[in-house]
């Protein structure tokens, strides 16, 4: 007679059983414990009166020709041209009431960086804090 050796087969086959049976444990225990976790709440700060609107900002120019001119944007837009040593004055009367006040700088196209590099260099010697460049958008 011949005797049947006790020879195993590979399986082929995943059990994934157990698997389904621990995520549903855990689909259950996250569906109860959703509900009672409170959601943070951000507590805003108050203020107890409006802010003050944003300050026009004082626009230097530069021509082509390296004159410069100043336009104070909030009393009017007629520009005047001035000296550096009367842009300065200027800059620091407006200081004097409000220490930060902003000024752009706007060149024209054809000026040299040195020139623009000048005056900001000017500016921040006499303690003008914020300066910035003043460009037009591409259209197209």
């Amino acid at each position: 007679m011949i005797e049947r050796r006790n020879t195993r087969r590979q399986m082929n086959q995943i059990n994934v059983v157990p698997y389904i049976d621990v995520m549903l444990v855990l689909l259950v225990i996250f569906m109860i414990t959703a509900p009672l976790i409170n959601p943070g709440v951000i507590e805003l700060p108050q203020i107890g009166k409006s802010l003050a609107p944003p300050l026009a900002p004082l626009e230097v120019g530069i021509k082509a020709n390296k004159t410069l001119l100043l336009r104070d944007r909030s009393t009017s837009q007629s520009e005047r041209v001035v000296s550096q040593e009367e842009l300065i004055q200027a800059i620091k009367a407006k200081q004097s009431k409000n220490p930060d006040q902003p000024v752009v700088i706007a060149a024209d196209k054809n000026v040299r960086y040195e020139e623009v590099l000048k005056v900001m260099d000017v500016l921040q010697q006499n303690q003008v804090k914020k300066i910035g460049l003043l460009a037009k958008p591409r259209t197209g």
